[in-house]
């Protein structure tokens, strides 16, 4: 990564209003790299693939892998800002969610391909989560996650930093302020 270039992280568990602020940072101008996972689930539903964190959650983990590493390499390839809806180190969360293995080359490609410091949390919200065909886990499996994606990219030397729990335009400005740009 070019000293010049920032990649913004934005994790947590499902439903805290990551993709809902992303969206909003595309409508002011910032390149976004979308969620891994739903694209994955998406493709996989499609093409009636097993791929899915209801199925074969080695191979979710491995597809929402390479795309994490594809949306890293475009960004660098790219220059400048990106903010990715989570990034390769949700994908090493995900798996210890599952209590699956971290297989070694994932390992490597997360201590290798870094984002800028802080990356943003979005702790668990209970008062806006909200299922659907996707995002099916429940309101205590969305809190596990987002403690164990701070957990996850702690154990990677990054500095973890929470979005306040308040409505989309106070996201943002919380974040333009905190980027560090």
């Amino acid at each position: 990564m070019n000293p010049h270039d920032a990649f913004i992280v934005l994790t947590g568990g499902p439903g805290g209003g990551k993709t809902s602020l992303i969206e909003a940072m595309a409508q002011e101008g910032f390149r976004t790299a979308p969620e891994s996972g739903r694209a994955v689930i998406r493709q996989e539903m499609a093409r009636g693939g097993s791929a899915l964190p209801w199925g074969d959650r080695a191979a979710y983990a491995k597809a929402m892998a390479a795309r994490d590493e594809a949306a890293h390499a475009a960004a660098c390839r790219a220059g400048g800002v990106t903010i990715f809806d989570r990034g390769l180190p949700d994908v090493l969360g995900y798996l210890a969610l599952c209590g699956l293995p971290v297989p070694d080359d994932l390992a490597r490609a997360a201590r290798r391909l870094r984002y800028t410091n802080p990356v943003f949390l979005a702790p668990f919200w209970p008062e806006i989560y909200a299922g659907d065909a996707e995002r099916r886990q429940d309101a205590a499996e969305a809190a596990e996650t987002a403690r164990v994606m701070r957990w996850t990219y702690q154990g990677l030397g990054y500095e973890v930093t929470d979005l306040p729990l308040a409505p989309v335009p106070k996201r943002v400005r919380f974040l333009r302020e905190r980027m560090r740009l």
